[in-house]
């Protein structure tokens, strides 16, 4: 099985090193992932230096192959093979990836302004779309974390978009 792990367009250097810590992977492991894709941004960690000039560099650890990048110009295939995603709690990446059905594991990246992720993800957790975690208990969340418990998200619908635009302009 596959995980993918994003942090998004910046850099979140306390989730790649705890994704890459002994017990995260084991974690992953005893769940029986094989297979671990991290997009790391600009994110400090041991390995970085392997991947500087924008390539990608695979290493295996505790029994779980692992492929490191830095960027691609669309994650959607990745979004697509994943079994879990694992993501910062940004709202562009938990959208694209909630559309597609995938379970979501969101770690939110609290040096952010206004720690604006954590108010998204808190809310969709409460409506059971995804699953919240921190950097210190990710590897108990993951060995928690129940795929089958998450509540599907909702398709996009644009007319309740356009009705609440409607009604906030008085044309209702």
């Amino acid at each position: 099985m596959l995980a993918f792990v994003t942090v998004g367009s910046t850099q979140f250097d306390a989730l790649v090193q705890a994704i890459l810590s002994p017990a995260v992977l084991s974690a992953l492991r005893r769940k029986n992932y094989n297979q671990l894709i991290v997009q790391c941004g600009n994110s400090n960690f041991e390995l970085a230096s392997s991947i500087n000039g924008g390539g990608q560099f695979s290493v295996e650890r505790e029994g779980i192959n692992i492929e490191l990048w830095k960027f691609k110009p669309t994650l959607q295939r990745e979004y697509e093979k994943a079994d879990l995603v694992i993501s910062h709690a940004g709202s562009g990446t938990i959208l694209d990836v909630l559309r597609l059905g995938k379970p979501l594991l969101t770690v939110v990246n609290t040096t952010l302004l206004d720690n604006h992720q954590q108010e998204l993800a808190s809310a969709l957790a409460e409506l059971g779309h995804l699953q919240c975690s921190s950097v210190p208990d990710l590897a108990q969340t993951i060995e928690t974390f129940d795929s089958s418990s998450i509540v599907p998200f909702p398709p996009f619908d644009g007319r309740r978009f356009a009705k609440l635009l409607d009604e906030h302009m008085g044309f209702e």
